[in-house]
């Protein structure tokens, strides 16, 4: 952060309101009853508490307990749990007396109210220290006024301020004159061999809430007087509406009304039943308004343009051609990934009121700000008169970045004048979009003399290529004569983010790409890959995003725990090493056959994200970045037949089970950087090392994904 970001202003009674505090979402949360123990009572009755507002972001109890609340959204990714950690840490108070609260949207006060990209973390260490470190040392102020002494002579720990008498006064005592006083300029950090919170173990602040089934999902909120609205949408992209009959629907008990938007049909129900019975029977009429995409097209779409050579070159060092030209041999192979839906365990879903005075909405969001904006636009408001609650998520993964369902409701409640709640089925989820694109990656690397001295990317995406910090990422730096091109198709099938964008499906690739390289040298893969790190330790390119250090450490680290080149008899390695979302991360993937088939039985992963905040969250997210990483590399797959998608449910569409979900074993790099992302991380390395384990252990190499399909294709010719 730029030094402008890191300055405080502050007024009496809301300070604490610039970009960088709010930046990465200033939330404070603790589990304050049961930890460990679910019957566990609470000492205090935190709801008979006076609280004091001390700015936009904290209030504090009489008797000092603190209620921070959270503006970033939550969809799983625990950063409603470690976020308040880091300010309970500088603050200096008990963890178990810190409760949080979700913020709503709130554009005034705070900023970069966003989940995605795994960059909460990031954009907030250095706000939400400053945010604790300053409020406990005005709470130190005000207390030293109380007694006449300087604050220089008072110390503060676990919510209580000391003075060299050795009298005490809580936080709680004070807080109503410490909002009122002038704000530090500068405050002192703790180190972090200080760290009393940060490091530990803190359980997720809504695990009660979410097992004993309290409401706090989209799907949990309701309304007096609420419509449940179920949207007919064209079943087949690039088609349109051209007429309906309702008669049918509005014969159904419990259907209200049935309303027109655009190409799509509202049916508006009493309850879900009723609303998702009803659009089953409308009756419509489909134009074929545009082009009916097929797999088969895409295939052929995606060959050509990587046979094209005028494609976008994105990043381009030394002389490729050159290198090509003189090289003993090349190496040539070309890599395909599936569409993929976002299968969010809660379908979309959100709820609007809108009235001539407000709109009011609620629901489960990524962009809270971008949503607003986008709701004002269409219904031609102010943005001053939305009103938008966030709820947790159950899953995003992307999806939920994009809002379409908030704009539907806002949208039907305003033609119904009616608070509705439009709700998908899973049907919906997964027709309608918004996909992971089909993409296909071809890479070729020359060899002369036992070296690689030359190293060609190209990519061929639907609708859209890997955004720009990716060309910059390993090997950039390694290789001399390195080059990466994209181009792309325009569909008409909708696609965006999806779980680590991009790199989810290239780390595949290239991770694969590099073991077989290493065969084709004659080294060992991970050391092929240290060896080519040792190229970019000294490199001065500041385009490079990751670093050569620490990504060595984190292979090395993987390997040592994962007992590289030691495995059993009847065990087969596979190893991968990814960057990105600003973390490095190494995984050593274990198979074995069962009954001809592979089985992914154990993978260790060592990451390098700098200070592990909550360890006990951080492994959670490396663990399920995991397995959703070998889940869809192994099964995940939708094709598409004039324009309308193979799948509609999970009785044809593959999940990973839990019987083929490994043990994860996690190790982290320590140091004391500033910490990074996690959530999306631990999920590119996957597809990577499973595909090399495989590979040791059928001898087959595979290029294209779900891997499932490969290897029965293969058991077939093989008999």
């Amino acid at each position: 952060m730029n030094s402008k970001q890191n300055k405080l202003t502050f007024s009496r009674r809301n300070f604490l309101r610039t970009s960088a505090l709010a930046s990465g979402g200033i939330m404070i949360g603790f589990n304050l009853f049961t930890a460990c123990k679910p019957n566990a009572i609470p000492s205090v009755d935190i709801d008979n508490l006076n609280f004091n507002d001390f700015n936009a972001f904290i209030k504090i109890s009489d008797n000092g307990y603190v209620t921070i609340y959270s503006p970033n959204p939550e969809i799983g990714q625990g950063v409603k749990t470690s976020m308040p950690m880091i300010i309970a840490e500088e603050l200096d108070v008990e963890w178990d007396k810190v409760l949080v609260v979700q913020a709503k949207y709130n554009k005034k006060d705070y900023t970069r109210q966003v989940a995605g990209g795994s960059q909460s973390i990031r954009f907030g260490w250095d706000a939400l220290r400053q945010t604790g470190a300053t409020t406990k040392q005005m709470l130190i102020n005000a207390a030293a006024v109380k007694w006449g002494v300087e604050p220089s002579s008072c110390i503060a720990s676990k919510g209580i301020i000391t003075n060299k008498k050795g009298e005490t006064i809580g936080y709680g005592e004070v807080v109503k004159e410490a909002a009122l006083l002038e704000v530090p300029e500068k405050v002192v950090l703790k180190k972090p061999s200080e760290y009393s919170i940060i490091g530990t173990d803190a359980v997720n602040v809504d695990v009660d809430k979410i097992t004993t089934g309290k409401p706090l999902f989209g799907l949990d909120y309701k309304a007096d007087n609420m419509l449940y609205a179920s949207v007919l949408r064209p079943p087949a992209f690039g088609q349109t509406l051209e007429s309906f009959d309702d008669d049918d629907a509005k014969k159904v008990t419990g259907v209200v009304e049935v309303l027109k938007f655009g190409d799509k049909v509202a049916v508006l129900g009493k309850n879900t039943w009723a609303a998702m019975k009803g659009k089953k029977a409308i009756n419509a009429v489909w134009n074929d308004a545009g082009e009916l995409e097929s797999t088969e097209d895409h295939d052929t779409i995606l060959n050509e343009i990587l046979d094209n050579e005028k494609l976008d070159v994105r990043r381009e060092d030394g002389n490729v051609k050159k290198a090509f030209a003189e090289a003993d041999r090349i190496l040539e192979r070309t890599y395909h990934s599936p569409f993929l839906p976002h299968n969010c365990l809660e379908p979309m879903n959100f709820y609007a009121d809108v009235t001539d005075e407000k709109v009011h909405l609620v629901g489960p969001i990524q962009t809270p700000q971008w949503t607003v904006g986008r709701v004002a636009n269409l219904l031609d408001r102010k943005e001053e008169d939305i009103e938008l609650e966030m709820t947790r998520m159950g899953g995003g993964f992307g999806r939920r970045l994009y809002g379409d369902f908030a704009l539907e409701a806002a949208e039907v409640s305003s033609l119904a004048k009616k608070p509705v709640k439009v709700i998908f089925s899973r049907e919906d989820d997964m027709t309608d979009g918004i996909y992971r694109p089909a993409i296909k990656y071809r890479i070729s690397a020359s060899l002369k003399k036992g070296k690689i001295t030359g190293y060609h990317l190209k990519e061929a995406a639907i609708n859209s290529n890997m955004y720009g910090l990716i060309p910059h990422f390993f090997p950039a730096g390694c290789i001399s004569n390195y080059k990466v091109s994209s181009g792309n198709y325009k569909s008409n099938i909708t696609t965006g983010a999806w779980r680590a964008p991009y790199t989810n499906f290239l780390a595949f690739a290239e991770q694969s790409f590099f073991d077989e390289l290493a065969q084709e040298m004659g080294k060992d893969p991970v050391q092929l890959r240290i060896e080519l790190l040792q190229n970019v330790k000294n490199n001065k390119d500041e385009k490079i995003e990751y670093s050569g250090e620490r990504m060595e450490n984190t292979i090395k680290l993987a390997a040592e725990k994962g007992g590289w080149g030691k495995s059993k008899e009847g065990v087969f390695q596979g190893f991968s090493a990814y960057y990105s979302h600003n973390t490095h991360v190494a995984e050593l993937a274990e198979v074995e056959l069962k009954n001809g088939l592979p089985m992914v039985t154990k993978v260790v992963a060592a990451v390098d994200c700098g200070i592990v905040v909550n360890p006990t969250g951080a492994i959670n997210q490396i663990q399920g970045g995991v397995i959703d990483g070998i889940g869809h590399a192994m099964y995940g797959d939708l094709t598409f037949d004039n324009g309308k998608p193979s799948s509609k449910n999970f009785d044809t569409y593959r999940l990973i089970r839990m019987n083929e979900s490994p043990k994860v074993e996690v190790h982290f790099v320590k140091n004391e950087l500033s910490p990074t992302g996690l959530g999306e991380p631990g999920l590119p390395p996957a597809g990577g090392a499973v595909s090399n384990a495989i590979f040791r252990a059928l001898n087959m190499r595979l290029y294209k994904q779900p891997f499932i399909n490969e290897v029965e294709e293969k058991r077939k010719v093989l008999g």
